[in-house]
């Protein structure tokens, strides 16, 4: 780990730098300053560092060279300050935090802003704490957002855990949390829900950020409600009426290029088009899972996929650094090569693809061309987060099978709609056949059966209903400990039998991911800590990510990360359907409805 110590710490120190009284640590000489103050590329630029902190930016730092001096020839590559990811889940990346940073920084990010929702469904706050204390531990930044909706929807759901304003008030107090996680119960907020405003009212006494989830295409009252409550960013804007309207209320719009959520290009057309000030514009990932940080890279591909959009890429390296920092209220420690900063930034040879060619974060080199070349130790978890599958009995295929209303022929179900790269769904209704009393699936109309297993308290519960979008045209099921955000089981598939092949496949390892077809396995993807996260190298995980996407292909999905889609079939806070442990939940009303209309 390098440690950073506060400004005021080495002030003194980093006068002297610039002043030439003392040398520097290191001297990056001869790059393209990249201001993202000014919007400048500044040629011919020298760096000079000391205690993790840049002292001097400028044309020539000779000045600061002494003996102990490391002299790196940046050779006329461009001179990137470190990328922030500002709004992300790393429980969505299947590893723990120090895998996933390990995945990320040859990538070039050095700021993460993560808001562990997740593993607070499952193990509350002292889940929160675990994630908490490993990222202070890492050689990067990651801050920390302390989750605010635990469950995300009282009433619609049961988690495994329940955080109030209590437990949030006490986090407000730990050294790496930096606000309020997405606060998700939009309807709560605009309804003056006491619980809600009591966790932005702590928030805010500790002069933080509270993060937003409106998850609504309603721009109308709820909207303007919603926005008075609090909320100071926002995320789930699918169109260029969603960036606009948020960043007239004074929200920052925070656009979202994930493993399947591609938000960015429609709502970037507001700065394009419109003119809008791309200053309150962030970038972020959200969810990504270990395959794309892999293979495909992290904010460095959020930023050139902004870049392809039209965007200046001044402009664009902008959204993913000095907005988000400023945003958190740490432009001082973050987001700019400017002196006092923490000295995170990427050399790179191009700025429109941004190959990252070093990353150096608090003034070392962490990786190059790719590699990480630092050594990050693994950290492991305790006991107490490992073994959270409860399922209460081995289930069957009778657990799964879907009972008709007493003498019907046919029925007209309700069907959750999967949309390709967007976290919404679709209300859709199908006409089903009964055979011996139990509603069948239609395979031939992409009609398959979901079902959510109650995980966390061993009741043995299953909740049956109805998807449509995968494409699934054989005998298969796929199964997940991963639902955002009570975290059971889902189970997706053609066929009951092996419904319960995999769940209880995945109640015997402790969870994970797991696809079935005909009775054979065919891709297992182990997550033991809390149902969410391996205890493997990212390489490793990635490596089973992509068989298990190969073996939803093989069962006929086409969908682009279709395992996203799958896991979040469950979010009882994004319209327009899901199911949950209470039952079909209509997210445009708030309420449970029926399986049959």
């Amino acid at each position: 780990m390098t440690t950073i110590k506060a400004w005021n710490e080495v002030a003194a120190r980093l006068i002297d730098v610039a002043m030439g009284r003392t040398p520097a640590d290191t001297v990056i000489r001869g790059g393209k300053w990249v201001n993202v103050h000014s919007g400048e590329i500044i040629p011919d630029t020298d760096i000079a560092i000391t205690e993790g902190r840049f002292a001097y930016v400028g044309p020539d730092a000779t000045h600061a060279i002494g003996d102990p001096t490391k002299v790196i020839d940046a050779s006329g590559r461009y001179l990137v300050p470190g990328l922030c990811d500002a709004h992300m889940h790393v429980e969505s990346g299947m590893v723990t935090v120090t895998e996933f940073a390990r995945a990320v920084i040859p990538h070039g990010t050095t700021s993460m802003f993560i808001d562990p929702h997740e593993i607070a469904n499952v193990l509350g706050l002292p889940g929160v704490k675990l994630m908490h204390d490993e990222a202070v531990d890492l050689p990067i930044n990651v801050l920390v957002q302390m989750p605010s909706c635990v469950p995300s929807a009282p009433g619609l759901e049961h988690a495994g855990a329940e955080l109030g304003v209590d437990e949030v008030s006490e986090a407000m107090g730990w050294e790496n949390i930096i606000g309020l996680g997405e606060m998700m119960n939009f309807p709560g907020v605009a309804h003056n829900d006491a619980k809600m405003l009591g966790e932005i009212a702590a928030t805010q006494a500790a002069h933080k950020t509270v993060g937003g989830h409106y998850a609504s295409p309603d721009l109308g009252l709820p909207f303007h409600g919603y926005v008075a409550g609090g909320p100071a960013d926002d995320h789930e804007g699918t169109r260029k009426e969603d960036a606009i309207a948020r960043v007239r209320q004074g929200m920052r719009a925070m656009l979202r290029l994930g493993s399947a959520w591609y938000d960015v290009a429609p709502q970037v057309k507001a700065v394009i088009e419109d003119g809008i000030d791309p200053r309150n514009f962030i970038l972020c990932t959200d969810d990504s899972h270990s395959g794309t940080l892999v293979h495909d890279g992290h904010m460095n591909r959020v930023v050139r996929h902004a870049i392809a959009q039209g965007l200046k890429p001044v402009t664009a390296i902008q959204m993913a650094t000095l907005n988000t920092a400023e945003h958190f209220g740490m432009e001082r420690e973050l987001g700019s090569i400017t002196p006092g900063r923490r000295a995170d930034l990427i050399l790179s040879s191009d700025l429109a693809s941004l190959p990252v060619e070093m990353v150096i974060a608090r003034g070392k080199v962490l990786a190059e061309d790719g590699a990480l070349t630092a050594e990050i130790a693994y950290r492991g978890y305790p006991d107490f987060a490992k073994d959270t599958v409860k399922l209460g009995k081995q289930l069957t295929a009778e657990d799964f099978a879907i009972a008709a209303p007493e003498g019907a022929a046919q029925v007209r179900a309700r069907v959750i709609g999967v949309i390709e790269n967007q976290a919404p769904t679709k209300a859709l209704e199908a006409e089903l056949s009964v055979a011996g009393g139990l509603v069948q699936m239609d395979r031939a109309k992409d009609v398959c059966q979901i079902a959510l297993v109650e995980r966390h308290r061993g009741t043995g519960a299953v909740v049956g209903g109805f998807v449509s979008g995968f494409g699934y045209d054989t005998d298969c099921a796929v199964a997940s400990t991963v639902a955002h955000d009570s975290h059971h089981m889902i189970v997706v598939g053609t066929n009951r039998d092996d419904m319960a092949l995999a769940a209880n496949r995945l109640g015997a390892v402790g969870g994970g991911i797991v696809v079935f077809s005909k009775g054979k396995e065919l891709a297992l993807v182990e997550l033991p800590i809390a149902g969410l996260m391996a205890d493997e190298r990212a390489e490793v995980v990635a490596g089973k990510a992509q068989k298990m996407v190969e073996a939803m292909a093989a069962c006929g999905c086409t969908l682009n990360n279709a395992y996203m889609q799958h896991s979040l079939l469950a979010l009882v806070v994004i319209p327009e359907i899901r199911i949950s442990d209470v039952g079909i939940i209509d997210v445009t009303r708030f309420e449970e409805v029926g399986l049959f209309v």
